[in-house]
């Protein structure tokens, strides 16, 4: 979750192209003296968005945006180290159960392929032409980190919480899975209005630059190519997506009445309904403030409320799945 809220802060303070380069293993050494700073300065300004936006910059305007970046990937080097390292001691200990090892397995793989994804994201803007990453890498890079994130916390309840027993067989999960679906899209959604700036396109609420519907977009909807380039059709479908979910937990909390009986349970049911209402109403803060300098805190307190709705109801769903 830090890691992701890293990602946040390196976006929004323009820092993700700030290192040109990608070393894996050495990369966690900053540049140690003067030479290497200006090696590494003069290797941001052969791409555009040092050209374009960012030429009246120093060396010392430099090194605050290219702080960022560079914390936001030695997190995840320490992470993987936190990771392997005690991974490969307990097999050697024969700590871990042979059915966990694969499942485990499994989780460091889609850490790695969360770096790969980054990298690959940062090198589309590593150009003379663009002045930011593709919002596209952008969204698939986010989205892989929630569901590394959705992974590791399933794999943590199953090993934390499997000797729970429910009383009886609650019949909401399909309901539930459909918001974790919904949501889903709406995250992706979420990397895409911030990615293109697509709040920009219509910083009011709850119309749309004076109309709730703009005049033609609804055709523009059946268009793959415009449900991710258009700005208009990215807000719209983000905006349509955070009522229609808003609606179904209110319905999930109504489903999930007999939780009632237990107090744990009743806080369980309740919590995406408090984090729901404060994802609106932090997100149409963030649009209202797109317009001005202050944005990037509602901005990021937006995702983060983000991430713990996904992890509210991913812990509902598992509940739910428990059986007598």
């Amino acid at each position: 979750m830090i890691q992701i809220l890293l990602g946040g802060i390196t976006r929004l303070s323009g820092s993700g192209l700030s290192i040109t380069e990608w070393n894996p293993l050495m990369g966690f050494l900053p540049p140690l003296n003067e030479l290497e700073w200006q090696h590494s300065f003069d290797q941001y300004k052969k791409i555009a968005q040092f050209q374009l936006l960012n030429a009246h910059f120093s060396l010392e305007d430099y090194k605050s945006i290219f702080f960022w970046e560079w914390f936001h990937r030695n997190w995840a080097r320490f992470i993987g180290i936190a990771f392997l390292l005690p991974f490969i001691y307990f097999i050697i200990k024969g700590k871990i159960e042979r059915k966990l090892i694969l499942p485990i397995f499994v989780l460091f793989l889609l850490g790695l392929l969360q770096a790969i994804i980054g990298w690959l994201m940062v090198k589309s803007g590593l150009n003379d032409t663009d002045i930011s990453v593709s919002h596209i890498r952008l969204a698939i890079h986010f989205i892989s980190a929630i569901i590394l994130l959705g992974y590791t916390l399933w794999l943590a309840f199953k090993l934390s919480l499997d000797h729970l027993k429910m009383r009886h067989r609650l019949q909401f999960s399909r309901l539930n899975s459909l918001i974790l679906v919904l949501l889903f899209i709406q995250l992706i959604y979420g990397a895409l209005m911030a990615g293109s700036h697509a709040a920009l396109a219509a910083p009011t609420w709850p119309d749309m630059n004076g109309a709730i519907v703009p005049e033609n977009i609804l055709l523009q909807i059946f268009s793959i190519y415009q449900l991710t380039e258009n700005l208009l059709t990215i807000q719209l479908v983000h905006r349509f997506l955070a009522y229609m979910i808003c609606l179904l937990i209110i319905l999930l909390y109504v489903r999930s009445s007999s939780w009632k009986i237990n107090k744990h349970l009743s806080y369980i049911r309740t919590i995406p309904m408090l984090l729901v209402a404060i994802q609106v109403i932090s997100g149409v803060t963030a649009l209202l403030h797109s317009v001005n300098s202050d944005y990037k805190t509602y901005a990021l307190f937006h995702q983060f409320i983000g991430m713990l709705l996904t992890i509210s109801l991913l812990l509902l769903l598992f509940l739910n799945q428990k059986k007598t």
